[in-house]
């Protein structure tokens, strides 16, 4: 979801002669607003139930703000058939008479490029292609995953020429430029709002890489030499590095001015380990006597699991039947006491 410069609740606060960008206090306000609401809407079943959710909000140095939103349905709810993948996100324009309003939101927001061999300098070609993988296949069906993603129905139009963004495109392929959407969201909210059926679980990673990479950066340092030594090493500082180089956008100074969030999760996450018997990870400084070293790493989350399981008490006799992965609905981890201990509410908090 990417913020709009023409949301009318930003058009209606900011003065004549301005944009969004001259007033990024009202634009983080604003923004703030949409995405509680697309998020209660997602929590409410837009989609299907949700079982876990994640987003990050990112800037880079493009002014307005965007969100990454991962949801986790439920098993019931998961996208697994042509229909119901259809039903959810749709890659072709709408039709123009049926949704007047939906049709303005796709080409406005919704339509990538144009990009290609005829477009060289766009902003997404690298090495003669586009990475964003535009244009996109023509297919009369939704087909299975490629790469963690479905390839999505885009079925042939009548010939002719379209005119979208004071550009003109072949209507008969024109939704093969089409960013997938689910009709639903971008009518409610009028911006781009990007709606993809993922499988990869990599796609976590991708997400978290907004809230510590940081915007891009150079530096370039130029000392004096001291001494007679022609070749002097300079010292790295990576505090001052990151002092003199860090990028802030207007939007994202008043949304921390402001204390608001730009990441958030549903859930609590313990991370389950995994090693080979008498292998696990130890970590310690030089400075650590061996003997209590050698003992740090005798009980891992992973090790009081298989005690658990042959654990005799009544409490623990749930963990024989329970799954590794389940482990932490049922119990806690106890970073003190390196044990796992039965929930109360028997149930993740």
């Amino acid at each position: 979801m990417t913020c709009s410069p023409t949301w009318e609740e930003i058009m209606e606060k900011i003065p004549d002669g301005q944009t969004a960008q001259d007033r990024p206090d009202i634009a983080a306000r604003v923004w703030q607003l949409k995405l509680g609401a697309e998020l209660k809407d997602l929590d409410e079943g837009v989609l299907g139930r949700v079982h876990a959710r994640i987003y990050v909000v990112g800037f880079q140095k493009r002014g307005l703000p965007h969100a990454h939103i991962l949801v986790t349905l439920a098993e019931e709810d998961k996208p697994r058939t042509r229909p119901i993948i259809d039903k959810m996100v749709s890659a072709e324009l709408p039709d123009k008479e049926k949704n007047p309003q939906l049709y303005e939101t796709v080409t406005t927001c919704m339509i990538h490029g144009p990009c290609g061999a005829a477009y060289p300098s766009a902003v997404c070609m690298k090495d003669g292609k586009c990475t964003k993988g535009f244009p996109k296949p023509l297919s009369e069906v939704t087909k299975g995953n490629v790469a963690g993603h479905p390839v999505y129905r885009r079925r042939r139009r009548a010939a002719g020429v379209v005119l979208i963004n004071g550009k003109e495109y072949d209507n008969e392929t024109i939704n093969q430029w089409v960013v997938p959407y689910n009709p639903y969201l971008s009518r409610k909210y009028n911006c781009h709002i990007n709606v993809e059926v993922c499988t990869a679980i990599t796609v976590v990673k991708y997400l978290y890489k907004y809230v510590y990479k940081g915007s891009d950066k150079a530096v370039i340092t130029v000392e004096a030499v001291r001494g007679e030594e022609s070749q002097t090493q300079i010292e790295p500082n990576e505090i001052v590095r990151f002092l003199n180089a860090r990028y802030i956008s207007p939007v994202e100074a008043c949304m921390r001015l402001l204390d608001y969030s730009v990441q958030g999760k549903t859930h609590a996450i313990t991370q389950l380990t995994i090693h080979l018997e008498n292998e696990q990870m130890v970590t310690f400084r030089s400075s650590d006597d061996p003997a209590v070293v050698v003992t740090r790493g005798k009980h891992t989350i992973l090790t009081r699991f298989f005690e658990l399981c042959a654990s005799e008490a009544t409490e623990n006799q749930v963990a024989k039947s329970a799954l590794y992965l389940d482990i932490p609905k049922l119990f806690r981890w106890d970073k003190k006491a390196k044990r796992w201990v039965r929930r109360k509410r028997y149930q993740a908090g």
